[in-house]
Formats: structure tokens, C-alpha cells, sequence
């Protein structure tokens, strides 16, 4: 209801002509696993943009969210937190507009198995508007029968070839922008803008990704996919010859190869995710030191104190706090 009050008079009149009766479902296929942080954004987005539009009938919103598994019921996310998902088994198909978001996450080669997942993919892809892979998740689809590697997002009606300008492999949209963009065709621009300045808060951390701001001629195929996976699982324990897996090149190629085209080491790199991480959830959640830590691979609220003495001269605490007073002052 806050949210409501946020919307410019003249914005409610322009939603108004909108054609807001249209439901639009959003599909998320889970297993576990699952990267949580990429589909809870995903599912705010939406949640957000059903605030913000005209007060809708009883049991229909403009986007529909569902979370879908193979088996249905309870399912972990790689951090751990359980989700309640609806087995692929019980899906129904209706007239609606569908887009199709698979999860990514350390439990995707295992879901590749599971032949009630691929066989909903399959019968899912078709007839879905936009179906997007979010990291790991593209593993579904190539296991499900679809193995275009340079289009993560792909579009099945024409209508949105002109929303979605094709970008190299390097340089794929982000499950967020993905929905940011669908929010924006449906709904106009400007209230595309307020469901991302109210989803995506405007906080930069002293660690942001060595990718931002780099020319993508200058990274390898491979040297960005195995970047964007350590920052997919810096809540797990990983190794050096992991991320060389990825990158399908020996330990000492890929560390001579990842320093040469990222200007730091894989070690260095992973740190610096797990540090960006903390410092997001300090600002951006209410949770303990210490959970957050554990969350972002580090071990220990002590650990993190360490960390942030050392490359920031404060504490976690300290940092949340400088910047919870800064935010309200501003």
C-alpha cells in the first residue's frame, strides 16, 4: 500500500489506459540448489509492478507468479532457505501471455537428470514468450534440447525483438533486467523506473565486480563464464581447479589466463564477490554479522571483521551503521 503512494498522479492516469486486465504468468523453474538471490529479485520485480498498477478483480493480478520442481513441495536454496514449489506434474496450460525464468545454481547439473524437469522444459520453451537461463540454469535447457549458447534470452514472438536488441555472448541482459523489460513493454517506462529504483536500491560497495566498466573484447568466452560462476557460488566452498573446470582449461592456464584478461587472480576475484556480497546484505538486510558471513562463503563474523579492518580500516557493524545514516540524511 506504500508503495501506492509513490505514483505520480499523471503516471495512475497513463496505467490507467494501459491494458492492465491482461494477466501475464511467470513461470520459475527451481530445483535444489538454486541461487536464491537472482529469483527472489525476479519475484519483486513482479510483486512491485502488481503494487503499482490499478486495483485489479479479486484473484487476478497483472503478473502471476509460480514457482515450479520437478516434484513439487519443499525445496533448499544453496544458502539453505526453503521455498515451496509446485510439481511440474500438476502444470496447466491457459491462454495467458507465459514467460519462462530457470534458475541457476550449484544443484543445476544434478536437476539435469530429472526427466520430469526436462520434459517440461521442453513442452515449456515453445510456448513461452521469454524463456531466460540464469547461469547454471542454461544447463536445463541445453539438457532439455535447446543449445544456442549465444542467446540466453530468447525470444519467440517478434514483437519483442525490437525490446530485446541481441548483445553479444559476453554481455547477456540479467534475469532482473529481463524483468525490468517485460515490466516496461506492459506498462510503460515510467513505472518501469519506479519497480527498479525501488527493487534495485543505489548502493555501490567498495567492491563491485571487475567485469563493471570493462570493454568485453577484452574477456575471453570462457574467462567471463567462470568469473560470473564464482560469483554465482560464493556462498560455497570452491577451489581454484572448480573454477578451471568451468572454464575448461588446465589450473595453470586458467590462473594465467583469468590474471592476465581480469587484471586479478581468481583468489583475489572470489574474495572480492564474497566482500561485494556482505557489504549489499549489510546495507540492503537486517541480518546478523554472523549470518551474513556464513552467506557469503566467509565463514565467521570474526572473519568478516578481519576482512573489513584490512581492506576498509571499519567493522561490518560500523559500515552498516555509516551507511543506514548517510541513506537518511541524504
Amino acid at each position: 500500500m506504500e508503495l501506492n503512494r509513490t505514483v505520480p498522479h499523471a503516471l495512475r492516469q497513463n496505467i490507467s489506459k494501459l491494458n492492465v486486465d491482461r494477466t501475464t504468468r511467470i513461470d520459475i523453474a527451481l530445483f535444489n540448489g538454486f541461487a536464491l538471490p537472482g529469483i527472489a529479485a525476479i519475484i519483486e520485480v513482479f510483486q512491485k509492478a502488481n503494487a503499482l498498477v490499478s486495483p485489479r478483480p479479486i484473484g487476478r493480478s497483472r503478473y502471476d507468479v509460480s514457482l515450479w520442481s520437478a516434484a513439487g513441495g519443499r525445496i533448499a536454496s544453496s544458502s539453505s532457505v526453503f521455498v515451496w514449489t509446485e510439481s511440474v506434474e500438476s502444470y496447466r496450460d491457459t491462454n495467458d501471455v507465459h514467460m519462462l525464468f530457470v534458475a541457476g545454481g550449484t544443484g543445476a547439473q544434478q536437476a539435469c537428470r530429472d526427466e520430469r524437469l526436462r520434459d517440461w522444459l521442453r513442452r515449456r520453451h515453445p510456448s513461452s514468450e521469454i524463456v531466460h537461463s540464469i547461469q547454471e540454469g542454461q544447463q536445463l535447457l541445453e539438457a532439455a534440447g535447446f543449445t544456442s549458447r549465444d542467446q540466453p534470452l530468447f525470444e519467440a514472438g517478434h514483437e519483442w525483438r525490437d525490446v530485446y536488441p541481441r548483445r553479444p555472448f559476453g554481455e547477456p541482459p540479467g534475469a532482473v533486467d529481463t524483468a525490468l523489460r517485460i515490466v516496461k513493454q506492459d506498462l510503460g517506462a515510467e513505472l518501469a523506473q519506479l519497480v527498479s529504483e525501488s527493487v534495485v536500491p543505489d548502493h555501490k560497495t567498495p567492491f563491485a565486480s571487475p567485469i563493471t566498466g570493462r570493454a568485453v573484447p577484452q574477456i575471453s568466452e570462457k574467462i567471463m563464464e567462470s568469473a560470473r560462476w564464482l560469483e554465482a557460488n560464493v556462498d560455497q566452498p570452491i577451489s581454484i581447479d572448480d573454477a578451471a573446470q568451468v572454464a575448461a582449461m588446465s589450473e595453470r592456464n586458467f590462473l594465467r589466463r583469468f590474471k592476465s584478461e581480469m587484471g586479478i587472480t581468481p583468489s583475489d576475484y572470489l574474495l572480492r564477490a564474497r566482500l561485494n556480497m556482505s557489504c549489499r546484505l549489510l546495507v540492503e538486510s537486517r541480518l546478523p554479522v554472523d549470518k551474513i558471513a556464513r552467506r557469503c562463503g566467509i565463514g565467521s563474523g570474526g572473519q568478516l571483521a578481519k576482512l573489513f579492518r584490512k581492506y576498509l580500516s571499519t567493522t561490518p557493524t560500523d559500515y552498516r551503521m555509516g551507511r543506514e545514516a548517510s541513506r537518511t540524511s541524504s
